[in-house]
């Protein structure tokens, strides 16, 4: 098959797509035919250090949608030609090529009203903004969240999918995405450029701060943010744990949530990997309803990944950047 290889450590700039073997699925396997793959930021984070499970020439991408080509031993429910997405461990070679192998248990069937390339956008940001809203906060008890980089991936859908459960949003983004994260669902949008972020949070809600954040820009960011939280607030993280001293005991009373994807991979707890798939049911169905957005902003070669990751890592590219293989 075709793959784009990633030579050695801190090479996924110099990948280029070359002939590698097919893999066969094992006992409990799939073997994806794909047609599209999703392009995240941890895909050059995790290049540019390398893993020391890995087995080079490696092969990233996570985010998976294609058609059952083959079932390995055990696998029940699914038959060749059904399409599907999933979230794959960055730990195994992943998507970028012809075919890839995933656990069947962690895949989501795609609706045929659905494109592979839609679908493609979905796993690491919607499945991240999807457990961070609807698995850490207890939503009944929040009125308002403020959601860090609304015109990103992770922010973009965790907008979307706060405003659909009925909560006032306030976003972050430069000014010139700033009526693209309201088309989203967010009631304000900040410039974190040239305002004050937490001065606005406070003067958008009367002084009393927000009852969530969820961050997936920094450690440093999230650290800040706690300065918009109101009593008994909640912050969600992603990039990177605040600093939890910041807020003095009896003070505030935060609660504090980690969002980690990957870790479930590596938990060996089938019932976390699972929800993966019912994850990507739920975000699928709302796609075909159109009751959200894949933001899918542009669709690149494959070969043409390495400059895409470039440009997402420069940390101002609007909405999802999907591969198309097939």
């Amino acid at each position: 098959m075709k793959a784009l290889l990633l030579k050695d450590k801190g090479l996924w700039k110099d990948m280029k797509v070359e002939e590698i073997e097919t893999p066969s699925p094992q006992k409990g396997e799939l073997l994806v035919e794909v047609h599209a793959v999703g392009l995240n930021p941890v895909d050059y984070k995790t290049a540019t250090n390398g893993m020391a499970v890995w087995s080079y020439p490696h092969i990233l991408g996570l985010d998976v949608a294609g058609v059952i080509v083959e079932k390995g031993e055990g696998v029940t429910g699914w038959k060749t030609g059904d399409r599907v997405v999933y979230h794959g461990d960055f730990t195994k070679k992943g998507g970028y090529a012809e075919f890839a192998i995933i656990n069947a248990h962690t895949v989501s069937r795609i609706p045929e009203g659905v494109s592979f390339e839609d679908a493609a956008a979905l796993p690491t940001a919607g499945y991240t903004a999807y457990q961070a809203i609807h698995r850490k906060l207890p939503l009944e008890q929040i009125n308002t969240i403020l959601i860090h980089g609304g015109a990103g991936g992770v922010g973009g859908f965790g907008v979307q999918l706060a405003k659909l459960a009925g909560k006032t949003v306030i976003s972050t983004a430069s000014v010139h995405n700033h009526e693209y994260v309201k088309s989203l669902g967010a009631d304000h949008v900040i410039d974190y450029c040239e305002e004050d972020v937490n001065a606005r949070v406070m003067e958008i809600t009367n002084g009393r701060g927000v009852d969530a954040v969820v961050d997936a820009v920094s450690r440093e960011s999230s650290t800040d943010s706690l300065d918009a939280l109101a009593y008994m607030g909640h912050m969600v993280y992603i990039a990177g744990a605040p600093d939890f001293t910041k807020v003095k005991p009896f003070t505030k009373v935060v609660s504090y949530h980690e969002i980690a994807l990957a870790a479930a991979h590596q938990s060996n707890d089938v019932y976390a990997q699972k929800d993966f798939a019912a994850m990507g049911d739920q975000m699928l169905s709302l796609l075909e309803q159109r009751k959200i957005d894949a933001m899918l902003k542009e669709v690149v070669k494959l070969e043409e990944v390495p400059e895409a990751l470039s440009r997402l890592s420069e940390r101002h590219v609007k909405g999802k950047i999907v591969a198309k293989v097939k």
